[in-house]
């Protein structure tokens, strides 16, 4: 069960069916299953606020991952903040609603054990992100 919550924002216009059935088809590409994911999506103070309570990270992101990477079924929180993703996307040149995209399946792909910090992980990551985002049907 996938779940859409928002904090200081409102929530972004998804298609939520849409979002879910994606969700689970990247997810099941990995050998991985659905459990319970939410999505929580808030402003730049808010994800300020979570980096430095539970990270000790003292920045902005676009997205924190909360989940265990290790399990067969994908359960975790995904903080994503509009402002960084509305910021990433005008500087990358692309839209907010591709960005946004990007971002939401960024966490899922976390979930499923890939990671971006390591040699050569970004480039594997955004490898990853290109594969689920051609699998797009919104």
């Amino acid at each position: 069960m996938i779940t859409f919550q928002s904090i200081n924002v409102p929530l972004p216009e998804l298609d939520r069916a849409a979002v879910e059935a994606w969700v689970v088809e990247v997810a099941a590409s990995y050998g991985r299953r659905v459990g319970e994911i939410a999505y929580v999506f808030v402003d730049d103070e808010e994800i300020l606020r979570v980096n430095r309570q539970f990270l000790q990270h003292d920045y902005y992101t676009d997205i924190i991952t909360f989940g265990d990477a290790s399990s067969h079924t994908l359960n975790g929180d995904l903080i994503i903040s509009l402002d960084t993703v509305r910021t990433n996307a005008e500087a990358l040149g692309v839209s907010y609603d591709s960005e946004l995209r990007r971002v939401v399946i960024h966490g899922v792909l976390h979930l499923c054990g890939l990671n971006d910090k390591g040699p050569g992980e970004r480039e594997l990551m955004e490898a990853a992100e290109n594969r689920a985002l051609a699998l797009i049907r919104f």
